[in-house]
């Protein structure tokens, strides 16, 4: 077996300090769909060396039925104990994997492998890509108990989804700026610019026409 580095090792003896019981191996399909494979932190050396054997077939994208052993080599440089109820201890850690198949060579429809074979090539090309996770999410005042919708926090929406109703001190609503600003351009003129003068920006509220030496 061969010799664990560092980072392997401060992961088995945080499993240890920390009294881990559960360490789940996280993987997405070509899709992006999380998947999980549950083992007990007395596995973790050996996948580790050897990875964790699972059914590719079983994933979308992932392998046909008679190709369809495959493993799961945890990346110990994405360990993290997962969070727990306050005022006790996690029980649980984590950490994701790189899917390769049973000679050791990666897995060609692996999310992982596919995002260094990408980042190979623009290299290749002279190019430095930055990547990074989108994160989204949502406000809301409540949610109600007896299962009805929750109530957002405001009637905002994304740079794409303008708001259509805005507050006003007198208590009456207004037109949106969207609605304002239409109306001053269709009142402005009867035609639409030019293909190479047209606006590609979502909010038109935040656009300007370029223009033209």
């Amino acid at each position: 077996m061969p010799s664990m580095d560092r980072q392997q090792e401060f992961v088995l003896r945080t499993l240890e300090e920390r009294d881990i019981r559960f360490v789940r191996l996280w993987f997405t399909d070509v899709s992006g769909y999380l998947k999980a494979v549950a083992v007990a932190p007395a596995e973790i050396e050996a996948a580790f060396a050897e990875g964790i054997g699972f059914d590719g077939s079983a994933i979308e994208g992932f392998a046909r039925v008679y190709e369809s052993d495959m493993l799961a080599k945890p990346d110990p440089g994405t360990f993290q104990v997962m969070p727990a109820a306050k005022g006790s201890a996690s029980d649980t850690a984590r950490m994701f994997c790189d899917i390769t198949l049973p000679d050791g060579s990666p897995a060609w429809a692996d999310p992982r492998h596919v995002l260094r074979r990408t980042l190979a090539k623009a290299a290749d090309m002279g190019f430095t890509f930055y990547t990074h996770p989108e994160v989204e999410f949502f406000l809301l005042k409540n949610l109600p108990a007896d299962g009805s919708p929750p109530e957002p926090a405001d009637t905002g929406g994304t740079s794409t989804s303008p708001r259509t109703t805005w507050p006003t001190t007198s208590g009456a609503r207004r037109s949106s700026p969207w609605k304002r600003w239409a109306s001053r351009w269709s009142s402005a003129t009867t035609r639409s610019p030019p293909a190479s003068r047209r606006s590609t920006c979502a909010t038109p509220t935040r656009c300007r026409w370029p223009t033209t030496s």
